[in-house]
């Protein structure tokens, strides 16, 4: 097999170096994506006798068209130069979304030739999905809680989402740091200590990954309320709730969540906000007429 890297004998480096923690941080989150994939997931078969968890290094290797040993390399923190391409390939294999892209180039030290690049999970059919189901609001979001994908109902339920930069739509963050989004939740305070302990049980299966790191040191710079919710050390597990929004364009809104994970849990999810009364219905339909109006 033609492979995109070759392999050449790893240096030495200091332990405990800044390149030396890099890589160890690039090994461990390659490691942790590669044992959260199932076979299925990208066209392989399971096999009777598989032990390892997710992907094995081999199937990795063969997916990104680079070497075994290099891959093996890679993933003990060995001393090895990585090319923007290979990133490229290894970031498509392993299904990273748009955060986890930007996060391994990031610890590569490498610049992302494409960087606007979509979520693999983001396909043209759960785009027209999400479309089809207006004007219920519903999205896709990572268990981080970045909001992947939308239609235009749930573009406009909480805050303008459209105005919202990419990097930015992320469910924790935006309960704590857009006025828009808090002003159109009723009790701000159990909202955002309830949401504070579904992330704190997510976050459990993912302490030593940089993306959720940086996310949470962010969260804890930019909020006070945060850091006092994230003090108690409670958790929620994820799941359906009612709900109700003082919606700015069309009033309020009641309705029921429902979670449909996409792959195995924790993972992507479509989470959709249907309607609990009529009246809702035809607030959530006028909603999607002035979206409609704007376009034109």
């Amino acid at each position: 097999m033609t492979t995109m890297a070759t392999q050449a004998a790893p240096k030495a480096a200091p332990a405990g170096s800044e390149p030396d923690i890099r890589r160890h941080e690039l090994a461990n989150f390659l490691r942790s994506r590669r044992e959260r994939i199932t076979p299925e997931q990208v066209g392989l078969v399971r096999g009777r006798r598989r032990r390892t968890p997710g992907l094995r290094r081999e199937e990795v290797a063969q997916l990104s068209a680079v070497g075994v040993t290099w891959y093996t390399w890679l993933e003990q923190a060995r001393d090895i130069q990585v090319s923007p391409q290979v990133l490229d390939a290894l970031a498509r294999a392993l299904l990273l979304d748009r955060s986890e892209r930007s996060h391994l180039f990031s610890l590569a030290g490498a610049i992302d030739p494409a960087p606007g690049t979509e979520c693999p999970h983001i396909t043209p059919a759960l785009r027209t999905m999400l479309r089809q189901l207006e004007p219920i609001p519903a999205c896709v979001q990572n268990s981080r809680y970045d909001v992947l994908a939308h239609n235009r109902t749930y573009g406009r339920l909480l805050c303008d989402m459209d105005a919202v930069a990419p990097e930015d739509r992320n469910v924790m963050l935006l309960a704590h740091t857009n006025e828009q989004w808090r002003a159109s939740v009723l009790d701000t305070a159990e909202v955002t200590r309830f949401i504070t302990a579904k992330f704190r049980a997510a976050m459990a299966d993912h302490l030593a990954e940089p993306a959720w790191k940086e996310l949470l040191a962010r969260l804890e710079a930019a909020s006070p309320e945060f850091r006092e919710n994230w003090a108690r050390h409670e958790v929620v597990a994820t799941g359906g709730r009612s709900k109700v929004f003082r919606n700015a364009w069309v009033g309020l809104l009641r309705v029921e969540t429902t979670d449909l994970w996409l792959g195995p849990a924790p993972g992507p999810r479509l989470v959709t906000y249907a309607p609990r009364d009529q009246e809702t219905r035809e607030r959530l339909e006028r909603l999607l007429d002035l979206v409609r109006a704007a376009e034109d």
